[in-house]
């Protein structure tokens, strides 16, 4: 843990919520917050409260997620069916949501935040030459941006971490999650605290606003998936692996709705950073969220980034950080860890699960690529001390016979303190001498910010990552480029082999000397020996008063632009909607706003909104990014045509096929359609936070009632959705199809709609809802 000179500094603020004192002990949240504390008294009073209404065991995720209700004695609770109103502990913004949140938080009028809160910028730094030039490179681009959110922070007292810090996640497990802890994050990938036994979860920016504005949260009461791991894990093995088959198991859809909580003797085998590993690509599989129990690796942790107090706190509370005995699962499955083979998954998706011993012989056979272009390690998923330290144990071994990587490789420490660590212990050494590129301490290739060199677009190859998605064009925006998604240690195997074929369990390498020889499998500490090293100070503390900040956003500029609240619900059913684009198989929320280069609009809606959908593919012909107009019967761009209808006063609708807006949380990917006119998207079934977030921004997500009914609906049809004045909880939805050739035919669509919900569409949007409410009570 980094210390900080102004850490104890009596002026830092305290927030607008009454801070509630542990009678046992105070420990504080963070050493950033020395006046918040962690309460869990409160904790263990609600769920007492609960245990004793529901009258039987709970597992470990009831435990902290019902431990966090804002009414536990009325809260009516039935998991995968209720809407349970929580109370987060806190909240973390990564830099390219966050805009888009404070824009809307200060939107909302409100003058500070209601609990504590940060904005951690590492989504804007694109990988081109190394850490130190990409950094520079990524403040001169984005001053603007830095400029808007550490102000906006200061004025709204948001803690600011500046570019270079690190990973958000990352971040957030070195500092901010504890076991216990409700957290909610504007990126998908939150759920990497859960191995720290916290509830972390995933949202978008608006969800953000409500618990920033004291707003109780809504959630759907989440099943519980339990995964038991038994054996040992050892060898090439390692917890990437778990998830990876998992995420092969349960599918990229398997998982909505629940949260997936790991348990059994197994997880004694793992290390605290391991687990947060496991729990943070559950977003792949479409979790809630991940969470691992309290344990001795935990304390560990806690010790060694200075947070020893917590760990002695969370040991008294124990029992109510770890599931009771007898607690059932909506589902179970069991992994021996023991006998767990190292994996690979992909291409194109993550749940494409494979051994490692396999995937040469199924790449020829499908007519993948097996030459390896590029090795790249690192991310919010696999960049801990530990892992750049099994990697490094590779990358000596081939050293020292004398070899180099074949493929091109790259590392990304997760934050500055694991640079600052790997450096002084030579782990970064190694892995330069081996031929690896050390990047800036940010998301770089993982989310598309990455300026690759090596390849022309359309161009055919194969990368290796330990990354978490492998979606089309994520990486590089070539539709071709084939991802897998792996551990750190078989990444730097496979780099140095230069190839899919190879098998560093049973293959044999050779040396510069002709001689042949088998790498051993790593093993490298989970911890470092001495200290972690904190780098630099990257840390900017609100004030305690930031009434007088000035926070500016110009009228001219293209990268940030005030919100504009969304009209309401006329009253009226929707009538004759065209369809804009009927698609055809996954649409991710990278298909329905990319980011890469469109990174630089996240704050400006007008700018981002010409990405909407330019992914998806028309079933009509094929084609990402070629719609027919339906007014003018000509072919063109999905933003362009959307633009035209809403210039006409013309209201249109989306067709989905499964798990519609899979992916990242970024709100814009509803944002966007509501802006340009979009008013329905109907799917076979939807992602949660993709979900969500449509309806917070005033849009009716539906699926249908019959999945086949999606073969009725052509792109040329009109789309009526009648019975909105009678619109409530349960209730299905009629819509009536009017065919061009003047023929009908009505189906039915559900929804998840709740009362409260159904008011966010009524007033426009939840933040229209939020100001309606406001103003009534003052």
């Amino acid at each position: 843990m980094r210390q900080h000179k102004h850490a104890l500094n009596s002026g830092v603020r305290r927030y607008h919520v009454a801070p509630v004192l542990c009678q046992r002990a105070k420990v504080a949240m963070s050493h950033f917050e020395p006046n918040e504390y962690i309460n869990y008294e409160k904790l263990e009073k609600n769920i007492n409260i609960v245990r004793k209404r529901l009258d039987r065991p709970l597992t470990l995720s009831e435990k902290i997620v019902y431990g966090h209700l804002d009414d536990p004695a009325k809260q009516e609770i039935e998991r995968g069916k209720t809407y349970l109103r929580l109370r987060p502990d806190r909240v973390a913004m990564q830099d390219a949501t966050a805009q888009m949140a404070m824009l809307q938080f200060i939107s909302s009028g409100l003058p500070k935040v209601a609990v504590p809160s940060t904005i951690h910028c590492d989504h804007l730094i694109e990988a081109q030459s190394g850490g130190e030039k990409d950094l520079q490179r990524a403040k001169d681009i984005n001053q603007e941006v830095y400029n808007f959110l550490s102000t906006a922070g200061a004025k709204y007292g948001v803690g600011f971490w500046k570019p270079g810090s690190g990973i958000i996640h990352q971040i957030i497990l070195e500092n901010y999650s504890y076991p216990g802890v409700m957290l909610i994050g504007t990126d998908s990938h939150t759920p990497n605290g859960g191995g720290l036994g916290g509830i972390c979860i995933g949202v978008g920016g608006a969800d953000a606003v409500d618990v920033m504005a004291g707003i109780p949260w809504e959630l759907k009461c989440p099943k519980v998936i339990g995964v038991k791991l038994t054996g040992k894990l050892s060898g090439w093995t390692s917890p990437k692996d778990v998830i990876l088959k998992v995420a092969g198991i349960l599918t990229v859809k398997g998982g909505t709705g629940a949260i997936i909580e790991y348990h059994g003797p197994g997880v004694d085998s793992i290390s605290c950073t391991g687990m947060a590993t496991i729990c943070n690509m559950g977003a792949e599989i479409g979790a809630t969220t991940s969470i691992f129990p309290y344990n001795d690796r935990m304390k560990k942790y806690l010790g060694k980034t200075g947070r020893a107090d917590i760990a002695a706190l969370a040991d008294e509370f124990k029992q109510h950080l770890v599931p009771d005995s007898g607690c059932q699962y909506d589902q179970v499955i069991e992994i021996n860890l023991s006998e767990l083979k190292p994996h690979i998954n992909g291409p194109f998706t993550p749940d494409l699960a494979h051994p490692v011993s396999d995937i040469g012989a199924v790449a020829e056979k499908e007519g993948w690529p097996v030459d390896i272009r590029v090795g790249l390690i690192g991310s919010c998923t696999n960049s801990s001390y530990e892992d750049m330290g099994r990697s490094a144990a590779v990358a000596k071994q081939a050293l020292a016979h004398g070899l180099k990587c074949k493929s091109k490789f790259t590392i990304t420490p997760g934050s500055e303190q694991i640079r600052a660590t790997i450096e002084r212990d030579g782990y970064a050494k190694i892995l330069r001498e081996v031929g690896g590129l050390v990047l800036a301490n940010a998301c770089g290739p993982c989310i598309g910010q990455w300026d690759r060199k090596d390849i022309k677009k359309g161009e055919k190859n194969t990368i290796v990552t330990s990354y978490n998605r492998n979606f089309t064009g994520r990486n590089d925006a070539n539709p071709e480029t084939h991802a897998f998604v792996t551990s750190p240690e078989i990444v730097t195997a496979l780099s140095i082999a230069g190839t899919l074929k190879f098998n560093p369990e049973t293959d044999y390498l050779t040396a510069a000397d002709g001689k042949k020889f088998k790498l051993e499998a790593p093993d490298a500490d989970e911890l470092p020996k001495l200290e972690f090293d904190p780098g630099q100070d990257t840390y900017q503390y609100p004030p305690k008063d930031g009434s007088g900040q000035h926070v500016d956003v110009s009228p001219t500029s293209q990268r940030l632009q005030l919100l504009e609240p969304f009209d309401k619900w006329d009253g009226k059913d929707l009538e004759d909607m065209l369809i804009l684009i009927k698609v055809k198989g996954k649409c991710t929320t990278d298909h329905i706003s990319a980011a890469g280069p469109w990174l630089k609009f996240r704050g400006h809606l007008d700018n981002i909104s010409n990405n909407l959908l330019i992914g998806a593919i028309n079933i009509e012909n094929g084609k990402a990014n070629s719609v027919r107009n339906a007014l003018t019967q000509e072919f063109g761009p999905v933003p362009d045509t959307a633009r035209y209808y809403k210039k006409m006063g013309v209201k249109w609708a989306v067709i989905g096929d499964e798990n519609y807006g899979e992916g990242s949380s970024r709100e814009h990917a509803a944002l966007e359609p509501r802006h340009l006119g979009g008013r329905v998207i109907i799917t076979k079934s939807f992602a949660r936070i993709h979900e969500t977030n449509l309806k917070k921004q005033g849009l009716l997500p539906l699926t249908f009632a019959d999945p086949a009914d999606y073969n009725k609906i052509h792109p040329v049809d009109k789309l009526s959705i009648v019975g909105l004045k009678d619109f409530a909880p349960g209730k299905p939805l009629k819509c009536i199809i009017k065919h061009p050739n003047g023929s009908q035919e009505t189906i039915m669509l559900n929804h998840t709609f709740n009362e409260s919900q159904i008011e966010w569409f009524q007033a426009g949007s939840a933040l229209n809802r939020m100001k309606e409410l406001q103003q009534k009570s003052s």
